[in-house]
């Protein structure tokens, strides 16, 4: 699945999710997009480098605002599970996170993201599954977009926690996403 409007995607914002991807991993090292949200301005990938998952997290384009949470090693050859835990600190919108890449279970790489996007990752950049049809979050696949996965993605899933927001932080976000999509149009 592809170009999914961000409005019609999960809502990965101010809040704990995870994402499992049920894959089989070819002989060659497989790379590419398995899931990503937003791109090179705010968004997240979940992906393979030779073999490596890797979850990358941009909170805007510049490099100190981009999050990189990597496994050491690569996926062997088979089926396996790739799962990535995103728990949200919570306190209010846009706080930090601590991720967590699993591979069939069992944790291979952990790190912080000090500071979220708190309400929209971009206007026209959207969610994609296998791929990634906008730009991408990080620039290591920029020359190689769409930047499809080269192993077998035989499903993927999300899982949302409900969100901790106050009814005053809700408020707030609603108003901030409904003055965006105005200047939008």
């Amino acid at each position: 699945m592809i170009r999914i409007p961000e409005g019609s995607a999960p809502n990965f914002k101010n809040r704990t999710w995870a994402v499992a991807a049920e894959i089989t991993v070819p002989e060659t090292p497989p790379s590419g997009v398995l899931a990503t949200i937003g791109g090179r301005f705010g968004g997240w990938a979940l992906l393979m480098q030779d073999g490596k998952p890797e979850f990358a997290y941009a909170l805007s384009n510049q490099p100190q605002h981009k999050f990189r949470i990597t496994s050491t090693a690569a996926i062997p050859p088979g089926n396996h599970v790739l799962r990535f835990r995103f728990a949200y600190d919570g306190g209010g919108i846009g706080k930090g996170a601590t991720g967590t890449l699993f591979v069939d279970g069992s944790p291979v790489a952990e790190g912080r993201i000090p500071q979220t996007i708190a309400n929209r990752f971009s206007l026209d950049e959207t969610f994609d599954i296998g791929e990634d049809t906008g730009s991408p979050v990080i620039e290591d696949y920029a020359d190689r977009m769409p930047f499809a996965f080269t192993g077998t993605l035989k499903r993927f899933v999300v899982v949302l926690e409900p969100d901790k927001l106050t009814a005053e932080e809700r408020a707030a976000l609603l108003a901030e996403e409904a003055k965006g999509s105005m200047a939008a149009q």
